[in-house]
């Protein structure tokens, strides 16, 4: 799933390809995808683009006419820019593309979504905030008033584990599965501490994992053409994704724990005193 610092780096493409531009046509490959109806997605077409903005993990292409189309990529979506689109219209099939904006350059980009869950999202609406999931963003963490106590204020009285109160989109805008594994390696602290009972050193590493893991992985990313943005992230990552490899500060085995539809990944050494986490999935396995 894309997250804050590879939308952020879409947000930067985009910014450079699309804004001056007029989007001719915006068509819709999968039905699906269109989550709002009014106004209708041709009120995009015949409008410039006048900038590209991101909210935690939502892109937001505002144009001219007052109109901005909003999307989700979700955990399979993907945005590939063509610098030629095919002539005549895309057809409806089984194919990942879901939806295409052409310019009148000739250029423009496609929607794309992989497997069979569905849950790429494109609103049309006049305000952004008119989108359930980006009304309900928390702050963005990488904002200039982002600060320690803010995180401080977060987190007290938080009864949940860390790890998915990072991944909560209505606490802290963008960071998800990935990235808030990536910070809590290099904060060194277990996914399943419970966030309101970090000290105020243990709110001051974590602030810091948080801020230098996100901005360098924007700053990775930074200039990164859009069709290679997956393959950065994941050539960036020390433990998300790396069951089974050597933890690159220890040289601990990094391990994993599962969920029905989710896993992640933490190095014993650095994060939980050398104790493996409970992995329920495994669990039932040994039984």
């Amino acid at each position: 799933m894309p997250e804050l610092p590879e939308v952020e780096a879409l947000k930067d493409f985009l910014t450079e390809h699309l804004v001056g531009h007029e989007a001719v046509r915006v068509m819709p490959v999968a039905i699906s995808v269109l989550k709002t109806y009014d106004p209708p997605v041709t009120a995009v077409e015949g409008h410039r683009v006048d900038a590209v903005r991101r909210h935690g993990k939502f892109l937001d292409i505002a144009t001219d006419g007052g109109v901005h189309l909003v999307t989700h990529l979700a955990r399979a979506g993907w945005l590939q820019w063509r610098d030629r689109l095919p002539d005549g219209p895309p057809r409806p099939g089984k194919g990942p593309l879901a939806l295409r904006v052409a310019l009148e350059t000739g250029e423009g980009f496609d929607l794309t979504e992989a497997g069979t869950q569905k849950r790429l999202a494109v609103y049309v609406v006049h305000d952004p905030a008119d989108v359930p999931g980006v009304a309900r963003l928390g702050p963005d963490p990488l904002a200039d008033d982002f600060d320690e106590a803010r995180l401080a204020g977060l987190l007290d009285g938080e009864r949940r584990r860390i790890k998915g109160v990072l991944r909560d989109q209505t606490v802290i805008a963008g960071v998800g599965n990935a990235y808030s594994d990536e910070i809590l390696h290099a904060a060194k602290m277990s996914p399943f501490k419970i966030a309101g009972t970090l000290a105020p050193e243990d709110v001051h590493v974590l602030y810091t994992a948080l801020r230098t893991t996100l901005l360098e992985a924007v700053e990775r990313s930074r200039g990164v053409a859009a069709g290679r943005l997956k393959a950065e992230k994941k050539s960036g990552l020390r433990v998300h994704g790396r069951t089974g490899e050597t933890c690159p500060v220890c040289g601990d085995t990094i391990r994993e724990v599962s969920y029905s539809d989710s896993s992640f990944q933490y190095c014993p050494t650095c994060q939980t005193g050398g104790k493996p986490l409970a992995d329920r999935r495994l669990s039932r396995l040994l039984k």
